[in-house]
This record gives structure tokens, C-alpha cells and sequence, in this order.
């Protein structure tokens, strides 16, 4: 459970902070050597990095969405979603971090279990 929560804790902060200066998609460099560096199940690296950054990426969309009375949203989710609805576009935004991070996450830990596996062979 400690190694869960250091995990999370880790993916999102590095994400926040490698996002500031690199693209979005630095997320999954983060995931993939967070889960490479603290040994978990495969299933457990993919739930973490994938809550880690749904609830990073879904609260900041919703922070900075918030700020602006959802203006930006109500323009751009009828051109993605063919709806207006900026909820919606919001779910959409951490679904996909959460899933870019999830994929990375069980990656890392697919590869060190893999290296452990051979070592010990």
C-alpha cells in the first residue's frame, strides 16, 4: 500500500512539473520510470499511473475550465464532441492522460519484471 501511494504521489508531481516545460506526452516517460524504479504488480502500475494522472490532468482541466466560466470549453466541445458540454470534454482530457499513463506505467513494470526474470535465469 506505501509503495501505491509513493507511486501515485511520484507520477503526479513529476508529471505537473515535467508538463511545465516539456510536451504532454512527458507523462508517459514519467509513468514508465516511476513503475520501472518501485517494484508493483503489472496491474497495480497500470491502476496507479492511470489514477495519478486521471485525477491530475481531470482536476487541472476542471480547475483552469472553472476559472474561465467554462468559456474556452463551451467552444472547443462542440467542435470535438458535436455536443456542448463541457463536463463531458473535461472526462475526456483525464481519460486520456489517465490512459497514456496507465499504458506507460504497466510498460515499466512489464520491462523490470522482465530484467529481473532474466537475471535471476
Amino acid at each position: 500500500m506505501i509503495k501505491f501511494i509513493v507511486s501515485l504521489l511520484l507520477m503526479a508531481l513529476l508529471s505537473f512539473t515535467l508538463c511545465l516545460y516539456m510536451p504532454w506526452w512527458s507523462i508517459a516517460i514519467v509513468a514508465f520510470a516511476v513503475s520501472a524504479i518501485i517494484n508493483q504488480k503489472p496491474y497495480l502500475s497500470f491502476i496507479t499511473g492511470f489514477l495519478s494522472l486521471l485525477l491530475l490532468w481531470g482536476g487541472l482541466a476542471w480547475y483552469i475550465s472553472a476559472q474561465n466560466d467554462d468559456l474556452l470549453a463551451h467552444r472547443i466541445s462542440p467542435l470535438i464532441l458535436n455536443r456542448d458540454d463541457p463536463m463531458f470534454l473535461i472526462i475526456i482530457t483525464a481519460l486520456i492522460g489517465g490512459l497514456t499513463a496507465g499504458f506507460a506505467a504497466l510498460s515499466g513494470s512489464l520491462l523490470r519484471s522482465t530484467l529481473e526474470k532474466r537475471a535471476q535465469s
